[in-house]
């Protein structure tokens, strides 16, 4: 009889995966070793483009047996995964930091830089989805109690650059990030985006420059109010006026720029929760309103706050809208979650209105009686910059910050943000490479080059 000839490697298809003993040292190695042998099969086999439909079905299966073990290890080991990782909870490697160790210390359970570096040289829909291994990884320890409580407020520590700019920041009262200017005026902080050429929309530069834009607000003490606004930007149509954001940057998406650790997930546990929570300053004091410091936040939107902009406002303590702006979160059009939105937005508006907007993509008009819901005030474009200075008199009083801190723990719970979180890693990460999401933003991407 002859053997019937295949494109595959002789390795049963149907080979057992390990059978992990519980012992955290004994099951890693056996992971490892599972991972290598199935990858082992995919030898050869060309980057994603250039595969046969065959070559793509193994690499397929082969990344669905591995995710399964890798998954079952998790079950059994998260904790003591992220005890090792940080030394028993002594040290606090900040989440872009803390995959990466992973990959050197447990071969095989996420994928390392040098991987994830030749993803980079793909669109997004030409990559192979590592990022889903990562969002795996992160959901798991958001999970557990221990280390997603102590991963969250690692997040919420000031970032090394912006301790580094810090004295040159409270010196001069400025300090020009590239993508965002922070300038202290009074005794309030503004934080101006300028991401002129995209329309203020949110990329992985934009994200690294807020955060640290919103620890150097938080930490200068002359600072009592962080105000954020759009500045001026490039496009045709909205030439020299201000914009406050276009939400995330599909371009970027569509082109593998946008990263699921530093930008998907980092922006909720980065910047957004630090104007939420706090920044975490003394994280061995007993009680939260010792640990942090804590500022109210004013957000003022000039023309639109569309996807991640609309986001942003759902944290802020007032909301001023000029009379002829709006607000959305077109998820249902862009295919991707939007955020914490679907958490935050229907404490404020009811859960009608939330599913309009965020499942139907309804926008909200600020001259709509619906615009009160999510804003504090409408007013005149050209008065905006006159009430944020009004504004901020008024939330620099001296109990706003401890009044804000209460309303928090009453309406996000920290447990329940962290539930969230976890179930938004896996989501996130697995819309951002369904077919629906890679063909709309092709499709806008190509549509963008025909104008030119």
């Amino acid at each position: 009889m002859t053997a019937v000839q295949t494109d595959t490697p002789p390795r049963a298809r149907d080979a057992a995966p390990p059978a992990f003993t519980g012992e955290l040292d004994t099951d890693a190695a056996l992971l490892a070793a599972y991972v290598a042998e199935e990858e082992r099969r995919l030898a050869g086999s060309p980057p994603r483009p250039e595969r046969t439909p065959a070559q793509q079905e193994l690499t397929d299966e082969v990344f669905a047996r591995c995710r399964t073990v890798r998954d079952a290890f998790l079950r059994l080991h998260t904790d003591g995964v992220y005890a090792r990782l940080t030394g028993n909870l002594t040290r606090r490697p900040r989440l872009g930091d803390l995959v990466y160790e992973a990959a050197g210390h447990f071969p095989g359970l996420v994928p390392d830089r040098a991987r994830m570096a030749a993803e980079l040289r793909f669109i997004q829909a030409e990559k192979d989805g590592l990022e889903i291994d990562q969002a795996a990884f992160c959901a798991a320890l958001l999970r557990s109690e221990t280390a997603g409580r102590h991963l969250i407020d690692t997040m919420l520590m000031p970032t090394p650059r912006a301790q580094e700019l810090l004295d040159g920041f409270r010196a001069t009262g400025r300090a020009d990030l590239g993508s965002v200017l922070v300038e202290r005026r009074g005794t309030a902080g503004h934080v101006t985006f300028r991401n002129a050429h995209c329309l203020n929309a949110e990329d992985n530069r934009l994200i690294a420059d807020l955060e640290t834009a919103i620890d150097l607000v938080l930490l200068d003490e002359e600072i009592r109010v962080g105000v954020l606004r759009g500045g001026t930007v490039d496009h045709p149509r909205y030439a020299g006026r201000r914009v406050f954001s276009a939400g995330i940057n599909l371009k970027d998406l569509r082109n593998g720029a946008i990263s699921f650790v530093d930008f998907l997930l980092g922006r909720e546990l980065g910047y957004i929760n630090k104007m939420l929570r706090g920044l975490l300053t003394a994280p061995d004091a007993p009680a939260w309103c010792r640990r942090t410091v804590q500022k109210p936040w004013i957000g003022a939107v000039d023309t639109f706050a569309i996807g991640g902009g609309m986001q942003l406002l759902l944290v802020l303590d007032r909301v001023l809208l000029a009379s002829d702006a709006y607000v959305s979160l077109p998820a249902a059009e862009e295919g991707i979650v939007p955020g914490l939105g679907n958490l935050r937005l229907p404490l404020q508006t009811g859960s009608r209105l939330a599913r309009q907007v965020i499942l139907g993509g309804r926008r909200i008009a600020a001259t709509e009686p619906e615009a009160r819901l999510v804003c504090d005030e409408v007013v005149p474009a050209e008065e905006l910059t006159e009430a944020v200075e009004r504004s901020v008199r008024e939330l620099s009083a001296p109990a706003v910050a401890a009044n804000r801190q209460m309303l928090t723990l009453v309406e996000e719970p920290v447990d329940l943000y962290r539930g969230y979180l976890a179930e938004f890693a896996l989501v996130q990460a697995a819309r951002s490479y369904s077919e629906d999401v890679l063909a709309k933003v092709e499709r806008r991407w190509q549509r963008s080059r025909a104008r030119g």
